[in-house]
């Protein structure tokens, strides 16, 4: 009597199985897939969206100085397609310096029109990500100020520029 009632447990189940409603589809993109913490240099541009940073694949950052040129240069042509644009003055004298992953910008040009402003996001950004891969700071550790002349704004966190 096990033998039936074995046969019958499995055709149920497999009814069960292959009759659930749902209907099979094509394959969906939603863009790529997440890959968790970047390993390389990412550059922060702005969009309608908010802050966005990219990739710069092969680039070895060995001081701030090439990640504020890598942020000057803006976004690629492709880039720019999909949105995003430097809000970033360049400015012929910038001097970045770090210790313990406090990260101090001093630029005489620049002026943040409120904290949440995207050029003061895409410098904090920017410079957080290069104190991370210059020195090994942990990301939620980095702390970004900026400074002109004796007025200071900061210390920022890359996050609070960041939509969520």
């Amino acid at each position: 009597m096990t033998r039936p009632r074995t046969a019958l447990i499995c055709c149920v189940l497999a009814l069960a199985a292959t009759g659930c409603g749902i209907r099979p589809t094509g394959v969906m993109d939603f863009g790529t897939a997440p890959s968790g913490i970047s390993q390389g240099m990412r550059v922060y541009f702005v969009s309608d969206r908010g802050l966005r940073g990219v990739s710069r694949p092969g680039t070895r950052v060995d001081h701030f100085q090439l990640a504020y040129r890598l942020l000057l240069n803006g976004p690629t042509e492709e880039e720019r397609a999909d949105g995003l644009a430097n809000l970033v003055r360049p400015d012929k004298w910038l001097k970045v310096t770090a210790h313990h992953g406090n990260v101090t910008v001093r630029t005489p040009g620049y002026t943040a029109e409120s904290p949440g402003d995207q050029s003061t996001g895409q410098l904090v950004c920017t410079f957080a990500r290069a104190e991370v891969l210059l020195h090994g700071t942990r990301p939620d550790k980095v702390q970004v100020t900026l400074v002109t002349g004796k007025e200071r704004a900061g210390p920022y966190q890359c996050q609070q520029f960041l939509s969520h």
